[in-house]
């Protein structure tokens, strides 16, 4: 395995954690990364960096961060979001993975990308629903911001240090874990 592969790797493992919270922003800043030649699709993913792509991707990224900020909009986009980020997960994952026979790509790309988009996903739209319930949707916004800024950071330092990346991946994945088992502990007493 090269040194390239294992970027690869790296940038989409963090790609795909940044699905979690925002399904088109990842999308969109690796179209951009391709686009201005930074970074180098698989062959048959070269249309990400189209600008076709770029511009249609650049939408969807818009009207998805504003509509995060809509109480209740954000709970209803949150259900049809987690399965399309085990989609975009998955894809933004084969996407980026260079020098692997195929079978290899698509099974890392389908547990790695798609379950840890997932797992985000899941998590967010768990905590979004709980603020909802909790503060009657005042408090989402903040939700939002939190959750754009997050695949902001993750999606830049994907691109520029996958590496680095990958290690936020672990911290998000141990912080979402955490929250897990003491809202479960909470559940039992």
């Amino acid at each position: 395995m090269t040194s390239e592969t294992i970027y690869s790797i790296f940038l989409g493992v963090g790609l795909a954690a940044s699905v979690g919270f925002r399904v088109f922003l990842p999308l969109f800043a690796l179209s951009l990364a391709a686009f201005f030649g930074k970074w180098e699709l698989n062959e048959s993913w070269m249309w990400i960096g189209s600008l076709a792509a770029v511009v249609t991707l650049a939408v969807a990224t818009l009207v998805e961060i504003f509509a995060y900020f809509m109480p209740w909009v954000d709970n209803l986009l949150d259900s049809v979001a987690v399965p399309l980020a085990a989609i975009a997960g998955t894809a933004v994952m084969v996407s980026t993975i260079v020098g692997l026979d195929p079978l290899f790509t698509w099974s890392l790309a389908i547990i790695a990308g798609g379950g840890t988009a997932t797992a985000i996903k899941g998590a967010g739209a768990a905590g979004r629903l709980a603020s909802t319930a909790t503060t009657g949707g005042v408090a989402n916004p903040l939700v939002a911001t939190v959750e754009t800024g997050t695949a902001a950071v993750v999606t830049t330092a994907s691109i520029f240090a996958p590496v680095i990346a990958s290690i936020l991946v672990i911290i998000i994945l141990v912080i979402i874990f955490m929250i897990y088992r003491k809202f479960k502990s909470r559940l039992k007493a």
